[in-house]
């Protein structure tokens, strides 16, 4: 019989570490060599006790499950890094991904569904389904784009049309904002042109509307 696969379990909430390790030693191909409560515990744990799976919750008291999972791979690469975790989202599954887990499992998922999980990521499967990568793969790139388009336009803006564009959202006209920023109405105007003209907007409101939109200002 093979040897089983050895697991440390990463999870703040004592009565759910309780939980998990009772669930996983009824199961003969599983042995829980350790628990974890903390980014820092998770870390040590993992160089002494050399688990084959990291059983990791995504939020920890003193930090969260990619910051661990990110630096436990770098000393130990070889080790697979299983998400145990009640947030599903698009954004914490692309997290964890990115520091190095192998896959990622609902904590609504059976007990069946979580120990055959945790047996294919020892045995070096990647658990996340094909369909579910390829949708974290398209929003990836759709937040580098939008990210990159932020950039140009931050960068083509002036830092006075910046102002002025604050203030436009702040509901000032372009008196009040002349009187706020000393200077004279017509440069107040040339400035809200040069704002309207670089986010292609046809109004005010469309501009404050198209720099919310691309992150330029907040609110």
């Amino acid at each position: 019989m093979a040897e089983p696969i050895t697991v440390l379990i990463v999870e703040d909430h004592r009565l759910m570490v309780e939980g998990l390790a009772a669930l996983l030693g009824e199961t003969a191909e599983l042995s829980v060599v350790g628990t974890a409560g903390s980014v820092k515990e998770a870390i040590e744990a993992a160089r002494t006790l050399q688990p084959q799976v990291v059983l990791m919750d995504f939020r920890l008291p003193d930090g969260d499950g990619p910051d661990a999972t990110e630096r436990i791979r770098q000393d130990h690469p070889e080790v697979a890094v299983l998400f145990l975790s009640a947030d599903v989202s698009d954004e914490a599954m692309m997290r964890a991904i990115d520091a190095g887990a192998c896959g990622y499992v609902s904590k609504a998922a059976s007990a069946e569904e979580l120990t055959n999980a945790i047996r294919r990521a020892g045995e070096g499967e990647f658990l996340l389904p094909a369909a579910t990568m390829s949708r974290l793969l398209a929003r990836q790139r759709d937040a580098r784009k939008s990210e990159a388009a932020r950039e140009r336009l931050s960068e083509d803006l002036t830092s006075r049309e910046r102002e002025v564009l604050k203030m436009m959202a702040s509901g000032l006209d372009n008196y009040d904002i002349a009187d706020k920023l000393g200077i004279g109405y017509g440069t107040v105007r040339s400035h809200v042109r040069g704002v309207l003209e670089k986010l292609g907007a046809r109004s005010r409101l469309q501009a404050v509307a198209v720099a919310r939109e691309s992150g330029l200002i907040n609110g």
